[in-house]
């Protein structure tokens, strides 16, 4: 199978449900900035920049100690600890001859990530669970019947921000990605009857001490959504809407974090045996969804956040666990929603660019469409009848620039060649209450080529489900406060 990453990020997620009927209102709030300068230059730079990166200098300087007794345990779940963020470009070399080339790329593996989406929120609307059917042993393990909707139970998706963690005793380090549209953790293992390609050596269960495999009357196998039994040893399968999965045995294993992070002992995980898909570089991949499951879940967290460095940055930025949220961001309570247990919901109440707000009649936890706030797709979704007011009225405020042809699902473009810097209108997302989340100008108006062709990073879809995509959301921590029931965005906190 040819393998084609998924674009930038583990897939971090959180539905914001609203129904749409926008209506239009051109008064300028006091408070809000409405325009944003965007250096053209700066961002053409990192477009070059991201083509010519070494990725081995993204290896961290700290090695987690290979003798576990010297490994604190989170006894503690309340104690904050944090992880390095490595965006997937910038981890592996993608070889693209040149910058338009890596975006087209990207682009191609976006649709499969909103395909993935779409698809698992239609079977959520529809009542569908994964358990629903269960696979015999013979259908788990044969990768031609993962392709079906009900056997694979598609799908939570894959993303492609890593972070750095360590398995088994004595722990070996591998580059896991980080995914809050995803509840089971798992990663490739030895032997292999079928792996993709990845960074670090696949683990070998046979160097771990700490190595359980869990039985068929386990709680933990009778969580999952997809499982199997072989010899009273559990099985598992995760198959997602794009194509990836993984089948392997389900077991638990000690996972240690770098810093002051500690070790969590006899955590659930996949161990990966016929692993194939949209996953190539990392190891395997971390849940944070609100699942039973999740990393979240069994080291009962009190919160975790976010953020995403630019996607053509060799930076990386952080991961944090039981951290306070910064006192500036902005809240939105978590809706619940009885059809997933994955997915944080919360309200949007509209949008506004250049001051004039689009807003929407908010429908809370109808599930009837809704806005998926998700780090593993990169271009914004909006519906046809809300995309189109929002474009025009950009489109409005940008007359001075000289407009560029249409680049792949990107319809409004400029060519921003012979300028250094451009003013364009502010885009915001719009809360409960008179709150409002304040993009930055880059991240809606973004290169597309070397040359000085920006696009407009806002796509239309004629789906029940719009996607706000990581474009959108690099530079801002995201703050799951789980005890308290609220999300939070906080800008420049990476």
């Amino acid at each position: 199978m040819a393998l084609n990453p998924l674009l930038f990020s583990a897939a971090i997620t959180i539905l914001i449900f609203s129904s749409f009927s926008p209506t239009l209102c051109r008064d300028i709030p006091t408070n809000h900035h409405s325009t944003q300068l965007l250096d053209v230059s700066a961002s053409l730079k990192l477009a070059q920049d991201v083509l010519s990166f070494n990725p081995q200098s993204l290896k961290p300087a700290i090695i987690l100690d290979q003798d576990e007794s010297l490994i604190p345990a989170i006894a503690n779940h309340s104690q904050p600890f944090s992880l390095p963020l490595h965006s997937r470009d910038s981890l592996l070399n993608s070889n693209h001859k040149d910058y338009r080339s890596l975006v087209l790329s990207r682009l191609d593996r976006d649709s499969a990530r909103v395909d993935s989406l779409n698809l698992k929120h239609q079977l959520a609307l529809n009542g569908l669970k994964r358990s629903d059917l269960r696979p015999t042993e013979d259908q788990l393990l044969r990768p031609e019947d993962l392709s079906t909707p009900i056997v694979s139970g598609t799908s939570q998706g894959s993303g492609e921000f890593f972070a750095r963690i360590g398995v088994g005793q004595p722990a070996k380090q591998f580059y896991m990605v980080i995914d809050t549209g995803s509840d089971v953790n798992w990663l490739q293992c030895q032997p292999c009857s079928d792996c993709y390609s990845q960074t670090d050596p696949i683990f070998d269960p046979s160097s771990s001490s700490s190595y359980s495999p869990l039985s068929c009357e386990s709680s933990q196998c009778g969580a999952l959504e997809t499982s199997g039994c072989r010899s009273g040893r559990c099985l598992y399968q995760v198959a997602y809407g794009d194509g990836s999965y993984t089948v392997g045995d389900f077991v638990t294993e000690t996972v240690s974090f770098g810093g002051s992070g500690g070790s969590v002992r006899n955590l659930a995980l996949g161990c990966g045996h016929d692993n194939e898909g949209l996953f190539t570089g990392s190891a395997g991949l971390v849940g944070l969804g609100g699942g039973p499951l999740s990393l979240t879940s069994q080291i009962k967290a009190t919160s975790f956040s976010y953020c995403l460095v630019d996607r053509d940055s060799s930076a990386s930025s952080a991961l944090e666990f039981n951290s306070a949220s910064p006192s500036d961001s902005v809240f939105a309570q978590i809706l619940k929603n009885g059809k997933t247990k994955t997915f944080y919901f919360v309200e949007l109440t509209g949008m506004s660019v250049g001051g004039v707000t689009i807003s929407f009649s908010p429908s809370q936890g109808s599930g009837e469409g809704g806005y998926i706030v998700d780090s593993g797709t990169a271009v914004t979704r909006l519906r046809t009848q809300i995309y189109e007011p929002l474009r025009d009225e950009f489109k409005r405020g940008t007359q001075d620039l000289p407009a560029a042809n249409g680049v792949a699902l990107f319809d409004t473009c400029y060519d921003l060649s012979s300028r250094t810097s451009v003013r364009v209108p502010t885009v915001s997302f719009l809360f409960a209450g008179g709150k409002a989340w304040h993009l930055p100008a880059k991240n809606y108006l973004i290169p597309v080529d070397n040359s000085g062709t920006f696009c407009f990073a806002f796509a239309p879809t004629t789906s029940s489900l719009s996607i706000v995509g990581n474009v959108q959301q690099q530079g801002t921590r995201v703050s799951y406060d789980l005890a308290n029931s609220r999300v939070g965005f906080s800008p420049n906190k990476c």
